[in-house]
């Protein structure tokens, strides 16, 4: 059994990103550090932001308020039903997208005034040459800020499926791990010093949420657009009842007073170009 995923992990190549679904699974918590993360980009009024991975345009549709009335925030990423998904969403003449590779970011040197990245980095190839792309297009004496998920244990949300799917699928865990990649914040912080950034800083914030289920819970995996959830679809239906019933058991441990309780911690760092 092998998954195959899409651009960007989060959709197949050509396949329509469901946004209810997208902000059910991920998008809720995404959102939790949007506004930390552009607050560590020094966003300000007027500034041009690109915004890189963008996907359904979860920081962007924040950062446009921040921005108003004369700034503009470019919206960039690999996979191209993500930035259908962020045009049908980011209803603001302020807003564009671009199709394009992280990597090799096709923008001049020192263009832009701020430069995000939301729970992305990690799912780069090389996060080093991004941040490195990151350093080249951002104007000198402003900052770049990205997040990324904790370990798995500090982020049950998608820690424990990661290690019910990878018990299923052994020769795609690093590949099911990618999202706990850069959960070290000495290398996080090692990684924007070589990208050529100074006042580098690194932040943990913690946050929390509950459903009223572990139904509740599942239906945002069986519905989910992200690499999970599409690893999990890619198996027979009896491997598919033992993640369940691996995670279930797992979550089990954070049920109180008839509710679930999910954690997300993330990691926030941010230079200075």
């Amino acid at each position: 059994m092998r998954s195959e995923y899409g651009p960007g992990f989060h959709v197949r190549a050509g396949t329509p990103v469901d946004l209810g679904a997208y902000d059910a699974y991920l998008g809720r918590w995404s959102r939790l550090s949007v506004t930390s993360l552009l607050s560590a980009a020094h966003v300000s009024v007027g500034h041009r932001i690109l915004d890189v991975a963008t996907g359904p345009g979860e920081a962007a549709l924040l950062a446009l308020p921040a921005t108003a009335p004369h700034g503009r925030v470019v919206g960039l990423d690999i996979a191209e039903p993500m930035l259908v998904a962020a045009r049908q969403r980011v209803d603001n003449s302020a807003f564009c997208c671009v199709v394009a590779d992280a990597q090799a970011l096709p923008f001049g040197n020192s263009c832009f005034d701020a430069v995000v990245c939301q729970l992305s980095l990690m799912f780069l190839p090389d996060p080093a040459r991004g941040l490195k792309e990151m350093r080249r297009v951002l104007r000198s004496g402003h900052y770049v800020a990205v997040s990324v998920i904790s370990t798995p244990d500090r982020a049950n949300v998608w820690g424990a499926l990661a290690g019910a799917l990878s018990r299923q699928l052994p020769a795609q865990r690093d590949t099911l791990h990618l999202l706990f990649s850069l959960a070290n914040p000495e290398q996080l912080k090692e990684l924007l010093l070589g990208a050529g950034f100074s006042d580098v800083a690194v932040e943990r914030q913690h946050h929390q949420d509950t459903l009223e289920s572990f139904a509740a819970y599942w239906g945002t995996v069986e519905n989910g657009v992200g690499m999970l959830p599409q690893a999990y679809r890619a198996l027979p239906p009896d491997n598919q009842r033992e993640v369940r019933n691996e995670v279930h058991a797992e979550l089990a441990k954070s049920v109180s007073d008839s509710q679930l309780e999910l954690s997300l911690e993330t990691l926030i760092g941010a230079g200075r170009a």
